[in-house]
């Protein structure tokens, strides 16, 4: 199967699983928010009869309520009627609100007895329970009364329960034609404390109880009332599912179609990049593919032709290499090679003087050769490492007592800043083989009269090892080239002053394989610095 088939498959199946998948949860989404909206109706039907309770409770009437229901309406986007059980309407929020009423909705109403609910402690012997009822009734009478006069007189009216639930009237400035209720005898107690006795036979009680306190109350509690909300043609929170089923259809056949545009976009640049390849395996190093955009397949263009580049790169460095080594040794080769045959033939004499030399100009070549050796090594993560705590105080105290001879037969002052010991976990030949090519090299820049510093510097936890020199610095043009093969600044300098040109090389390796960098800054006329940075240790306690 082609790749197109492939993709335009795997794009289809998950398009239809994504498009029922999300019906689906639109759907259960859906459901959840049409529940939810019934419990907030529901809130908000408890919310309009509780407060019309309270306010019937408190103010023992309902006369100054209609400005609560217009209130409520509006928080609540209900519609509100209220009227008496015998029909006798009270308030309306369509009225209130200066429209026409709108029919009823076929709800039932709601009943809103404003009167007290009893309450006993637990325990109490009926006798007691009777006359507790009796002593409500009578109180109840007298709250109602007072906070049906204090609400008509326009007080601001608060009620609280008592232990029984009965309200406890309480107002800021009581108004002279509203008395304060005084305590006097009931002449209907009497005949309360009879209909109470009468529940003594009826079980349970407490219910029969509440009704007699009902009763004996109806002639001064407010009215019941009788609450409609909704009106008739109202949106139920209800959900279409044919809505849902276009938009899923319509998702799955956008996707189907972008399945298909997305498969002929893909595979133009994908046929590119295999045509590309192909040349590159064949050896045409030239081979790019055509990119533009922003998009993951021109990203992947990009990174081909990144990769390509960097496989011509690599070979053009093989050949240079191979160039640059078969330069290095062909002419002292050649110049051993012209003096054994003179040694050989007679010509020249076998001087001690001309076998010291020869000797010299073999070691050059054996540690050409070797320095080879250690890059192609560490390049390829071969080298061998013996890591342990290394003191780099110590490791740069030895360089300067390694390097003092020379240093004093060039004139160059060789210092070491190294104030506090500073831990690494490292192979202590390697970075001294680091740091000695450096100041090897720091030497060598550095005329007479000059300083070579050896730096040590604390970084957090970092460990910062500086190699400066007062010498005749780099140009700028050839810092860039200083860590690459065979490289030299002054091109002038030959095996014996110059090095073998692999040094700097080497010491990037091992640097980088203790997990570390190292850089150069670089001012003509003024000096260089080397900066090592390595991860550091804390300091051993003593």
């Amino acid at each position: 199967m082609s790749f197109r088939l492939r993709v335009l498959g795997v794009l289809m199946l998950i398009a239809v699983t994504a498009t029922a998948a999300t019906a689906w949860l639109t759907l259960r989404q859906a459901n959840r928010q049409v529940q939810e909206a019934v419990a907030a109706d529901q809130e908000e039907v408890s919310r309009v009869i509780g407060e019309l309770r309270a306010y019937g409770f408190a103010h023992g009437t309902w006369d100054g309520f209609a400005p609560a229901v217009g209130a409520l309406s509006r928080d609540t986007g209900q519609r509100v009627r209220v009227a008496t059980e015998t029909g006798v309407l009270l308030a309306d929020s369509d009225t209130l609100a200066g429209r026409e009423p709108r029919p009823l909705g076929s709800q039932p109403p709601v009943l809103v007895d404003p009167r007290p609910v009893l309450r006993f402690d637990q325990g109490l012997v009926p006798s007691t329970v009777e006359k507790l009822t009796v002593v409500a009734i009578v109180g109840y009478r007298a709250a109602a009364a007072d906070a049906a006069c204090l609400t008509r007189a326009g007080a601001e009216v608060t009620a609280r329960t008592d232990r029984m639930g009965i309200p406890v009237v309480a107002v800021e400035s009581r108004p002279a034609q509203c008395k304060e209720p005084q305590p006097a005898r009931d002449p209907q107690r009497a005949r309360d404390l009879a209909a109470a006795k009468a529940c003594e036979t009826v079980q349970p009680l407490v219910p029969c109880l509440q009704r007699v306190f009902n009763d004996r109350t109806a002639s001064v509690a407010p009215p019941r009332l009788e609450v409609r909300l909704g009106y008739q043609d109202e949106s139920p929170p209800t959900i279409a599912a044919a809505p849902t089923v276009a938009v899923a259809v319509g998702v799955a056949l956008a996707a189907i179609l972008g399945a298909l545009l997305l498969s002929r976009a893909v595979l133009r640049p994908v046929r590119a990049m295999t045509l590309a390849a192909e040349g590159l395996g064949e050896g045409d190093l030239e081979r790019r593919v055509p990119v533009s955009g922003q998009d993951e397949i021109t990203q992947l263009g990009r990174a081909f032709n990144r990769m390509a580049d960097s496989i011509q790169a690599g070979e053009d460095r093989q050949r240079r290499l191979t160039g640059d080594i078969a330069h290095e040794l062909r002419t002292p080769l050649a110049n051993l090679r012209g003096y054994l045959e003179a040694l050989r033939d007679g010509v020249v004499e076998p001087t001690p003087e001309l076998l010291d030399s020869l000797h010299e100009e073999a070691l050059l070549q054996q540690r050409i050769v070797d320095d080879l050796q250690d890059l192609a090594l560490a390049e390829v993560g071969a080298l061998t490492y013996h890591r342990s705590e290394v003191n780099l105080r110590d490791l740069l105290e030895a360089a300067r007592t390694a390097h003092r001879a020379h240093a004093g037969t060039a004139g160059v002052a060789l210092e070491v800043e190294a104030p506090h010991p500073v831990y690494v976990t490292a192979d202590a030949d390697r970075l001294r083989q680091v740091v000695g090519n450096l100041v090897g090299n720091a030497l060598r820049a550095t005329p007479s009269g000059g300083r070579v510093t050896l730096a040590l510097v604390p970084r957090g936890e970092l460990a910062v090892v500086e190699v400066r020199d007062t010498g005749k610095g780099i140009p700028a043009e050839h810092l860039p080239h200083l860590f690459d093969r065979f490289w030299r600044a002054d091109a002038s300098r030959g095996r014996a002053t110059g090095g073998s040109g692999l040094g700097l090389s080497i010491a990037r390796q091992i640097v980088t394989d203790h997990q570390g960098t190292i850089d150069v800054a670089s001012t003509v006329g003024v000096g260089t610095t080397f900066t090592i940075v390595l991860g550091a240790r804390p300091v051993p306690a003593l």
